[in-house]
């Protein structure tokens, strides 16, 4: 799926008490996309960019995009938006602010003893849950992982396309035993089935599973980014508890004091 899916053109949620002439804080985010964002801004990223936006005394306005390929060029570079929150902050088309947070791919299943490696024997007998992007079971890493070692018995779930939650819905109905999903989306859905499930990290393997999360911003924007480098650190403990509260699985060691320095 190529370019990026035009949603609503531009929708605003009031932030903050700015005085008339501020310029406003220009957030592109996806508007149908919990535990992320959505146009009501129930998500975490909506709640931490107003959260920034109140400590920066600048009102919010979203610019509603759903988050396919080319998000970056058609939305940030266009200059459409000032600030891509949920960002890997490795990623070289944007300045990325310093990481508010690193997860990383879980197993999710019904027991509270999980598989812990891709190397773990028992995978081979399961029926497993994987997210996927496209087609072809092999472009999340993942899914990588698993066809590397020979792992067949796999179901793909689409993250676009499917709704996000049904790979962990999955897992609560017994359709599969096991799924392995992006941390943020696993917790969040896997709180709100009717029975328990569990979560258990991913050990690291060849290609990495685990990425520092921040704020992407135009290359040439540095004193934006000084600025939500600021909020970011002064209001660590405040992002901590929104991150909590959506069960984000947080992945150790803990390094957002020194990423991006």
């Amino acid at each position: 799926m190529n370019g990026l899916v035009w949603a609503v053109l531009l929708g605003t949620l009031g932030c903050g008490t700015a005085g008339p002439g501020v310029a406003p804080l220009r957030v592109c985010a996806d508007p149908n996309n919990l535990p992320f964002s959505n146009g009501r801004g129930e998500g975490f990223e909506n709640r931490i960019a107003e959260l920034l936006a109140r400590e920066l005394e600048r009102p919010v306005e979203y610019v509603w995009w759903a988050q396919r390929r080319g998000f970056v060029r058609n939305a940030l570079s266009a200059d459409l938006c000032d600030v891509i929150p949920g960002i890997v902050t490795s990623m070289d088309s944007v300045l990325a602010t310093r990481a508010y947070y690193r997860s990383s791919y879980v197993f999710v299943g019904r027991e509270g003893s999980l598989p812990r490696s891709f190397d773990d024997p028992v995978l081979r007998k399961l029926r497993i849950g994987v997210q996927i992007v496209g087609d072809d079971y092999a472009n999340t890493p993942p899914a990588h992982e698993m066809a590397r070692r020979g792992i067949v018995n796999v179901r793909g779930y689409r993250v676009a396309g499917d709704a996000p939650e049904k790979v962990v819905e999955a897992v609560a109905n017994g359709e599969v035993d096991l799924a392995v999903a992006w941390g943020p989306m696993a917790g969040y859905f896997a709180s709100r089935q009717a029975i328990p499930l569990f979560l258990s990290l991913i050990e690291p393997t060849a290609m990495p599973l685990t990425f520092d999360i921040g704020m992407g911003v135009r290359k040439q924007d540095v004193e934006l980014k000084a600025k939500l480098d600021a909020v970011l650190d002064r209001k660590k403990a405040e992002i901590a508890t929104i991150l909590d509260d959506f069960e984000v699985p947080i992945s150790p060691p803990n390094r957002l004091a020194e990423a991006h320095e």
